[in-house]
Order: C-alpha cells, then structure tokens, then sequence
C-alpha cells in the first residue's frame, strides 16, 4: 500500500532586495588609538589595510541591539507591513548566547513575530550565504518575505595586543528585506568551503578551554599572509564563476561590493576582474573597519545612499572569510 501523496509548495519565479538598512558603532576609533600595544602607527595600518577610523559600540549596546536598528530601518525602507514577513536570517558570530538565537529575537522586535528565524555563522561570507537562502526558501514557497541581516561586535573577541587581525575589528550590522519580484533580482550563489585551512582565521581557544581556566577569553586571530593569498587568488576564481552564473558579464555590472576585509585585497580583486573605470567599488572599510557579516550590506547601505542613481543596477557581491568559507553573488541593487 503506497503512502498518501504529499503536498508540496511552490512560489514566486524570482525574487529581489527590496530596501537596505544600516547601523554602525557610534564610537569612532581612530588607529592612533590602536596603535600602542601593537607597536604600530597610523600610516603602517593605512598602508596594510586602507583604515582610517573604525566603528565601535559601546559596551552596553550587543549585536543583537545593532541588527535590531538595522534590521528596522530596512523594514521601513520596503514598505512591507511586518506582519508579512515570514522569515528572518541574521548571519553573525557575535552573539553573546548559544541560545536563543538573535534572529528569534530580533523577529520578535520588529513585530515579525511569528516568523520563522535562525541564525547561521558563516563568519564574513554570512551575508551571502543568508542572502542565498532567502532567496531559495521564499522561490520555494516556504516564505513570503524575508529580513536577512549581517550583524557583528567584533570588539568583544579582539585582544588589543593582537598584530595579526586586532586593529581590522569593528561593529555594525546591515540588513535587506527580500520579496517577490516581476524580474530576476538575485542570481545563483557560488558558494562553498575549505576546511583544511580552518586554522588561517578564528578564535584563538575555546569557551571549555576558557571556563576551565585553561586559556584567556577567546578572540579573533589569523594567519595574515595566507588568508590574504587565498583571499586575492582563490576569491577572484569564485567572483569570475558568480559572473558566469548570473549570465553577464563583468562589462554589465555598475558596482562591486566584496567584504571589507582589507583595502589591499580589494584593490587586487578589482584588478583582476579588469573592472571598467565605470563600475562603483565599495570601500567602506576606510572609515568602519571590518565587520565581518555586516561588511557587505553597510558597504551596499552606503553605495546606495552616496550613488543612489546604481539604484536598479547590477552590483556583484563575495563574502569570504573563517572556516574557511565563500559565498558571491549578483544582485540587482534596490
């Protein structure tokens, strides 16, 4: 006897960004601020990494705090009703709880509630990834409209001792509502992973090897030189395979917003697309500093509130980073 058939749920053909939402620090740390238990200076961290000032929070203010404004801002931008949205994704390695997750409660703020929400750690690529899920959950009928945040304090793992990665930190999160669309707004994701160089970027020690009194609070350390090699070769390899994805060209694109990780690496990205002098780079990092999940929709946020004519453009966008882990797409900026 074969079992009843199922049902099964279908949606929207395409889906698209809808609006954009910011929120950084509000402390500005400029790198003479930085640079004393380094033994560094402000030109040496401009000429490594292209910072300036990076945004910090305050001690009292949490990542969950961050993605909340953001993640209003960008529900307001939409014009959708909350009440529509279904489904929130928030990419982070910022929160200060196992359990719950930040999207249930950040769900919960913006009157989301009940959608569904979970939060996924994909460490600088987190953004993509979660873009990448909305956009397959809501074509698949399981979600109507979507809020997907990138929201990180990274200045609750730095060690200001730390040469390797400290100095890069900073706090923000940045969020987009994803929704039906006439038109494709989001391309297929070029995504994966390497595990065998987990080592190159993470925590230093675990939270056992903490509450043991084994090692310090863990934070945030990497292996400078070969992140930066496989960030610059391999990433160039999953940007040009994104571009074929989506079906263009890198002649058809008007913005490219990759993670804020390091001037330098975005620079030679750049390079080795052979972007045209008209497509708009992001460089947010100058003034933010790397905030790993949130670098790609507070570089999007302010291309758009700068350039607002890309408004309906192509914009390509990677994600890369601890894991190791990537993620690129293209999407049709809103």
């Amino acid at each position: 006897m074969s079992a009843p058939r199922l049902n099964q749920t279908t949606g929207p053909k395409y889906t698209r960004i809808l609006a954009m939402g910011a929120a950084r620090g509000s402390i500005d740390v400029p790198n003479d601020d930085l640079v004393g238990p380094i033994n560094s200076s402000d030109e040496w961290i401009r000429q490594r990494t292209g910072i300036i000032t990076r945004k910090r929070a305050p001690h009292d203010v949490l990542a969950v705090d961050l993605a909340t404004d953001a993640a209003r801002e960008a529900v307001e931008a939409s014009g959708v009703d909350p009440a529509l949205i279904d489904l929130v994704l928030i990419a982070t390695i910022s929160n200060v709880q196992q359990t719950p997750s930040m999207s249930a409660v950040v769900a919960d703020r913006i009157g989301a509630n009940p959608a569904a929400a979970y939060d996924l750690n994909a460490a600088c690529a987190g953004y993509t990834y979660a873009i990448a899920q909305a956009d397959a959950l809501i074509r698949a009928g399981v979600a109507h409209y979507a809020v997907v945040v990138g929201a990180e304090k990274l200045s609750d793992v730095v060690d200001g001792t730390d040469r390797s990665i400290s100095f890069l930190l900073a706090d923000g999160a940045g969020a987009a509502v994803i929704g039906p669309s006439d038109e494709p707004g989001i391309s297929p994701t070029v995504w994966g992973s390497d595990g065998a160089k987990a080592d190159s970027v993470g925590m230093d020690h675990t939270l056992v090897e903490f509450r043991d009194g084994e090692a310090a609070w863990p934070t945030l350390r990497q292996d400078g030189p070969v992140v930066f090699r496989w960030a610059v070769w391999e990433m160039a390899k999953v940007a040009k395979q994104a571009i074929e994805a989506a079906g263009i060209t890198a002649d058809d694109l008007s913005a490219f917003i990759p993670h804020q990780a390091n001037m330098r690496i975005v620079d030679e990205l750049a390079k080795q697309l052979k972007l045209s002098k008209g497509v708009t780079i992001a460089r947010d990092i100058e003034t933010t500093g790397n905030t790993s999940a949130a670098s790609i929709p507070l570089a999007a946020h302010r291309l758009l509130t700068e350039h607002p004519e890309l408004s309906g453009t192509l914009a390509l966008q990677i994600g890369f980073g601890a894991g190791l882990v990537f993620g690129a797409q293209v999407v049709v900026l809103p």
